[in-house]
C-alpha cells in the first residue's frame, strides 16, 4: 500500500496505489468527509513487470499528460496512464482479459470483491516506458516531479533526474550526494532552492544539503529503518520511526548558528583541471563567464563568473565519478545559432576523466535566467560513459589476455577536430587520452545512441603518458588528424591517426557500435624535448600553415618547436610526414614544474609554474624572451586555460583561468 500524491484532486480525496497478485496494481481514489464513512471508487489497473518480488514500492502522479509513475522493488521505473475518468479505460487498447479477480464499483461507490469481469471492470494497463532496474536490486523509495524534472531514489546510493520525451522517461544523470550514503529514502525541495536528500548512513538517519554538500541534521537511531516520517521547521525538527515494535520520537529545538560561512569552496579537496566553456549574456545582468573545473574530491563543478564580480557561483556539480577527476576536454563549444538549444545559450559536450580508467561525457547547456539567484541555468544530460575493467569483461577469450591494470588513470584528454566533414561524414566524435599505464587512447562517441567505445590504442612510450593535443591540418586535397603526445621521460611523439579513425567508423558502421581497438600504428615523429615529465602542452597554427608546438617540463624549462606537415603521393600515412623547421628551448625559465602552457601568437607564448608566476614570453629570431612576469595567488598551480576577448577599438585583450588550491582569473 502506498499513497500517491494526486495535483488533481479535492482536498478531501487521496489516491491509493494497492499492489495485488501477479503483479496487479490497483489505482484508488479515497474520498472521506467529516462523519462519513470513507469512499472508495478503482480508477485504474495496471500490470507490472514480472520479476521475484512484484510489488510497487512509490508512486507519484505527473501534473501534465495523465500519467502515473512508479517504482517497484526490483528498482525499476514504470509510467502508466491515467485519467481522473474511470470509463477512459474501454479506450485502452492494452486490454488483458486474463483470470484475476477484479474489483468493481456498485452504485453506493463501495468496493465489492467479484470472481470475474464486469462491465465496470477496467482492464490491466501495461507501461507506456519502462527503466528496468534502474536502482538496482534493492528498489526505488521514492519518485517526484518538480519544475517539469523527474527525480527519482533508491537504495544504490544515487538519485536520479529524469524528463518526458513524449511519454518516454528519459535519464538525464545521477547524483552521488556523498560517500557512505548508500540508503537514500526521499528527496525535499527547499524554498530557498536548496535540494535536501533524506536517508540513512550507517546506523544513523542523515538529512543532507546539496547546496552546502554537507549533513544539516544526523540523527543516532540505528539505520535503515522502513516506517519513519521526518518533520521540520526553521524553529525546530522531528524525526520519528519504528523500532523493535515501539515508536521512537526524536525533537530538537532549533540552536543559533555560531558559524557563519564568509566565502563557500568550489571543491573538497584541489582543483585538478579547469576548462572555460564560453559566455552568457543575461539581460538586466553582466555578461558571465562559464567554467568547468574537476577535483581530487571526485566531481565536476559547472560554475559561473560575473564580468564584475568576484565570486564563481557554482550551477551544477558532476558527482559520477568513482576517483578523481584529473582531465577535461570540450566538444565545441556552439554558440549562438546552434540548433540543439538555440540563439541565447551554450551548448557543448563535455568529457570528463581520471581515477580508475573512467571516462564520462555530458551535453552540458546554458543560458541566462534571470529569475534564478545565480541569473544563469545550467542542464546537464549524462550521454555516456566508459571504464576499461568494464570493457575488459565484455571481451571473448579474456583468458587467454594479459588483463590491463585497473587503477588507470586518465592524465589528459583532447577531442580530435573535424571529424563531421565532407572528407569524413560520421556522426561520431573521436577523444583521445592520455594513460598513466603508458598507452594513448582514442575513442569515439555517438552521441545519439549514447555509446562511447574504445576504437585505437598504442603502448608505444612504454611509460605514462601525461599529455595529449589533437589538431587537424587542411589542405586543398583533403585533411589529415594529429595528434601529439607527451610522457615522463620527456619525449613528444608525433601521430598521424585519420586511418584508424576512418577504420574504426567503418567497423563500427557495419559492427553496430563494437568493436575491437585497432592499433595506432608508429609516431611519425619523436622529439626529445626534455629531460623529465612533460606537465604542459600546446598546439597552435600558424598564419603559414605551419604548427606551433610549446611545452613545459617538471625541470622548469620550456621547449617550443616549429613543424610543417608535408604530404607525399596519395593520402596514405606513409606519405605524410613532419619536418623540424625550428626548435627553441629555454632552460631554467621557472623554479619550479611548468604546468600550463599557451601559445597565444605566433610570437607570444604564455607559461605558468607552481612557482607561482606567470609570464609572457617573445618568440623572435634570438629564441624566447620574457616581456612580463605576474604572482597569482593559487598554490600548488595544476592547470591553465586561456583565451581572448576583443574590446572596443578592436584591441585584444588575452584572460586565463588558473586553478590549484583554488582558482583565479587574471588578465
Amino acid at each position: 500500500l502506498s499513497w500517491g500524491p494526486h495535483p488533481g484532486l479535492p482536498p478531501s480525496a487521496a489516491a491509493l496505489l494497492v499492489s495485488g497478485p501477479d503483479g496487479e496494481m490497483l489505482w484508488l481514489e479515497v474520498t472521506h468527509h467529516p462523519g462519513q464513512e470513507p469512499q472508495v471508487r478503482l480508477m485504474g489497473r495496471y500490470l507490472l513487470p514480472p520479476c521475484k518480488q512484484r510489488w510497487h514500492t512509490c508512486a507519484a502522479f505527473l501534473p501534465q499528460d495523465g500519467l502515473l509513475l512508479c517504482g517497484d522493488r526490483r528498482g525499476s521505473l514504470l509510467l502508466f496512464p491515467c485519467s481522473s475518468s474511470p470509463g477512459r479505460a474501454a479506450e485502452s487498447t492494452s486490454t488483458i482479459n486474463g483470470g484475476s479477480d477484479s474489483v468493481v464499483e456498485d452504485s453506493g461507490s463501495k468496493l465489492k470483491p467479484s470472481c470475474s469481469l464486469q462491465k465496470e471492470a477496467l482492464p490491466l494497463e501495461a507501461p507506456l516506458s519502462m527503466l528496468f532496474g534502474l536502482h538496482g536490486k534493492t528498489g526505488v523509495t521514492s519518485v517526484a516531479c518538480h519544475k517539469g524534472y523527474i527525480y527519482s531514489t533508491g537504495r544504490d546510493g544515487v538519485y536520479r533526474q529524469l524528463r518526458l520525451q513524449g511519454q518516454q522517461l528519459e535519464v538525464l544523470r545521477k547524483h552521488r550526494p556523498c560517500k557512505g550514503l548508500q540508503w537514500i529514502e526521499e528527496l525535499r525541495f527547499a524554498s530557498d532552492g536548496d535540494l535536501l536528500v533524506l536517508g540513512f548512513h550507517a546506523d544513523n538517519f542523515v538529512v543532507w544539503s546539496s547546496k552546502t554538500s554537507g549533513n544539516l541534521h544526523c540523527v543516532p537511531c540505528g539505520g535503515g529503518h522502513r516506517s519513519w516520517s521526518y518533520w521540520s521547521s526553521p524553529s525546530a525538527e522531528a524525526f520519528a520511526f519504528i523500532k523493535c515494535g515501539d515508536v521512537m520520537l526524536y525533537h530538537r529545538e532549533a540552536e543559533p548558528c555560531e558559524q557563519q560561512v564568509l566565502l563557500a569552496s568550489l571543491h573538497g579537496r584541489e582543483i585538478a583541471c579547469v576548462r572555460r566553456l564560453g559566455v552568457v549574456e543575461v539581460p538586466g545582468h553582466a555578461i558571465f563567464n562559464i567554467f568547468v573545473t574537476g577535483s581530487e574530491d571526485t566531481t565536476a563543478c559547472v560554475l559561473a563568473l560575473g564580468e564584475h564580480s568576484r565570486a564563481a557561483v557554482p550551477l551544477v556539480r558532476l558527482s559520477d565519478h568513482i576517483s578523481s577527476v584529473r582531465a577535461l576536454a570540450l566538444a565545441g563549444p556552439a554558440g549562438p545559432g546552434d540548433d540543439s538549444f538555440g540563439d541565447k545559450g551554450l551548448s557543448a559536450l563535455l568529457f570528463s576523466a581520471g581515477g580508475r580508467a573512467q571516462i564520462s561525457c555530458y551535453r552540458l547547456l546554458c543560458a541566462g535566467d534571470p529569475a534564478s539567484e545565480s541569473a544563469v541555468a545550467c542542464q546537464v544530460v549524462h550521454v555516456a560513459s566508459h571504464r576499461l575493467d568494464e570493457h575488459w569483461e565484455r571481451k571473448k577469450n579474456r583468458h587467454k589476455l594479459v588483463k590491463m591494470d585497473p587503477e588507470t588513470r586518465y592524465m589528459s584528454l583532447s577531442v580530435v577536430p573535424g571529424t563531421s566533414t565532407k572528407q569524413l561524414p560520421t556522426p561520431w566524435k573521436f577523444l583521445a587520452a592520455a594513460c598513466s599505464d603508458g598507452s594513448v587512447r582514442v575513442f569515439g562517441l555517438l552521441e545519439a545512441a549514447r555509446k562511447l567505445v574504445l576504437v585505437a590504442e598504442s603502448f608505444h612510450h612504454q611509460r605514462c603518458v601525461l599529455k595529449v593535443e589533437a589538431f587537424l591540418h587542411t589542405w586543398a586535397g583533403g585533411e589529415r588528424h594529429l595528434l601529439c603526445s607527451a610522457a615522463t621521460d620527456g619525449s613528444i611523439a608525433f601521430w598521424d591517426i585519420t586511418s584508424p579513425i576512418v577504420d574504426a567508423v567503418d567497423v563500427l558502421h557495419r559492427a553496430e557500435g563494437e568493436m575491437e581497438p585497432l592499433a595506432l600504428g608508429t609516431p611519425l615523429l619523436t622529439i626529445m624535448a626534455h629531460s623529465c615529465g612533460v606537465n604542459s602542452l600546446h598546439v597552435r597554427e600558424t598564419p603559414e600553415g605551419q604548427y606551433l608546438v610549446a611545452s613545459g617540463s617538471d625541470d622548469g624549462s620550456i621547449h617550443v618547436c616549429l613543424l610543417e606537415v608535408a604530404l607525399g603521393r596519395g593520402e596514405a600515412v606513409a606519405g605524410t610526414c613532419l619536418r623540424v623547421l625550428e626548435r627553441v628551448a629555454r632552460h631554467c625559465a621557472h623554479a619550479a614544474h611548468v604546468t600550463g602552457i599557451r601559445v597565444l601568437r605566433p610570437d607570444l607564448l604564455l607559461s605558468a609554474s607552481v612557482d607561482q608566476r606567470l609570464t609572457l614570453w617573445r618568440r623572435g629570431p634570438g629564441g624566447l624572451e620574457a616581456l612580463s612576469t605576474t604572482f597569482f595567488q593559487v598554490p600548488d598551480l595544476a592547470e591553465v586555460d586561456c583565451w581572448e576577448v576583443g574590446e572596443a577599438g578592436g584591441d585584444l585583450h588575452y584572460y586565463c583561468v588558473l586553478c590549484g588550491q583554488g582558482l583565479e582569473m587574471l588578465r
